[in-house]
């Protein structure tokens, strides 16, 4: 039985889809004026292990994730880097989708940008205008807080510190107060070449109304799952559940679900305090991208991460240690004969099939990630589940940890250490294995570790 906890009613609900087995999920992406960190691909991670726990409960899965490549920041650095709106986001869109392939993330379905989807922010807004909901100033097109009854039903904010009448035109604001917020922002100087001249006015949207737009256009008024970290629980996704449903008349969306922050040293991650960690930094300290999936895994999604060097370094190792496990357990499938297979290594379906309940149990409890790496690894532990068996379910298991378990590291070997293979190999063939040993070790010393097996000299990184 499928279990979610709902930040909408603050407890765990039995997962019911409005359309029987599909999903729609809608999960908020980047802001494309900056590369992505390590705080931002905990919440891709965790909407991507939602998603593959849905698929392998047989659902059909919908995911939009939006590119937010119009908003202030993005205006205020392509103004510094002196490029066009499009040019400058086009980088970081890019190394968006380079970072997601790399955490083996599964690609939404629908990835849309901001600035294609103009035309439907600006028909919500004529809605909410027609409706008396937004009201115009002299500087944009403000959402009445004071005349959506339920706003703050998401974040719990109390309606006495509604502010009603008083505006902020910032797409990020002082998370304190309740304000009346930008729907359209007319056109100013500083916004430079950053505009649309539409039915409402010369301008560009505000932050909020563009979700809205984008996961309606391709979910429909009413989805099933909106993803995101808890930072975006208030103002962000109170204001795209005021200004949809005002205009919709409907329930906008009925599973909220949100991911707890990743601390650095125990501190909030910060630029100023030196703390402050891409995917790329961590790529060129010696850590892959599986490592820190491993990491993110290791922690319940709901519950605060604590990134160090030695909390990755302890994900590093058992992720190296498992695969190690997972290679042994391949080598010997490969090795077993027809023979031995059916009188000894058969693989018996009752135990590939009562372990794999229990895993999904596990992972269908509120995506239970920490308890179900622990199964994982019992399993592996287990005397009584055949080598052969242990293999079949770890596969199975990694359709949810996404670590890549059944697939081989690619290695680029360095031409030096391919000489030294190559004179290893001939010391080999004249069967002098001091010498073979010797350039062995001068290759472990060079980082990396080589594998003899039946298929021939295989070489992993140290």
């Amino acid at each position: 039985m499928l279990k979610f906890y709902n930040t909408l009613t603050r407890k765990k609900e039995i997962f019911k889809p409005i359309k029987k087995g599909e999903v729609g999920m809608y999960t908020c992406g980047p802001t494309v004026y900056y590369y992505a960190h390590i705080g931002n691909f905990r919440a891709y991670v965790f909407a991507d292990i939602l998603r593959r726990t849905l698929e392998m409960n047989n659902y059909k899965v919908k995911q939009v994730m939006n590119l937010t490549d119009v908003d202030d920041k993005t205006i205020r650095d392509s103004q510094k880097a002196k490029k066009s709106l499009k040019e400058f986001t086009k980088i970081y869109e890019k190394g968006f989708l380079e970072n997601v392939k790399g955490m083996n993330i599964e690609k939404p379905e629908v990835m849309p940008r901001a600035t294609e989807h103009i035309k439907e922010m600006v028909a919500i807004v004529k809605t909410l205008l027609e409706k008396e909901i937004a009201y115009k100033t002299d500087d944009g097109i403000y959402f009445s807080i004071e005349k959506f009854k339920d706003y703050g039903k998401l974040s719990g904010i109390k309606k006495e510190e509604l502010k009603a009448g008083a505006r902020i035109a910032k797409d990020e604001y002082d998370k304190d107060n309740a304000n009346d917020f930008a729907l359209w922002k007319f056109y100013t100087k500083d916004d430079g070449e950053v505009f649309w001249n539409t039915e409402i006015g010369k301008g560009r949207p505000g932050w909020h109304i563009e979700c809205s737009a984008m996961s309606m256009k391709y979910l429909g008024k009413s989805f099933d799952i909106h993803t995101g970290g808890i930072d975006l629980i208030f103002p962000h996704h109170e204001n795209e559940i005021a200004q949809s449903e005002a205009s919709t008349g409907k329930k906008f969306v009925n599973y909220w679900m949100h991911n707890e922050w990743v601390l650095v040293d125990g501190k909030k991650m910060s630029k100023s305090l030196g703390n402050f960690y891409k995917l790329q930094d961590l790529i060129d300290k010696g850590y892959s991208p599986m490592d820190l999936r491993y990491f993110y895994l290791s922690g319940h999604y709901r519950k605060p991460l604590n990134f160090t060097f030695t909390n990755l370094d302890s994900a590093k190792n058992s992720l190296k240690r498992l695969k190690e496990i997972i290679s042994n357990l391949e080598r010997g499938h490969r090795s077993v004969s027809p023979k031995t297979l059916n009188s000894g290594r058969k693989v018996n379906q009752k135990n590939i099939d009562g372990a794999y309940k229990q895993f999904l149990e596990i992972i269908d409890d509120d995506l239970n990630s920490s308890n179900a790496l622990s199964f994982m690894w019992e399993i592996l532990r287990d005397e009584k589940l055949k080598e052969s068996e242990k293999r079949e379910l770890v596969l199975k298991f990694d359709k949810f940890f996404g670590l890549k378990l059944g697939e081989e590291e690619k290695v680029k070997i360095p031409t030096e250490i391919k000489k030294l293979l190559s004179e290893r190999e001939k010391a080999r063939a004249k069967k002098d294995f001091i010498t073979a040993d010797k350039i062995r070790d001068k290759i472990n010393k060079e980082g990396y570790v080589i594998d003899d097996t039946e298929e021939g000299v295989k070489v992993k990184r140290g």
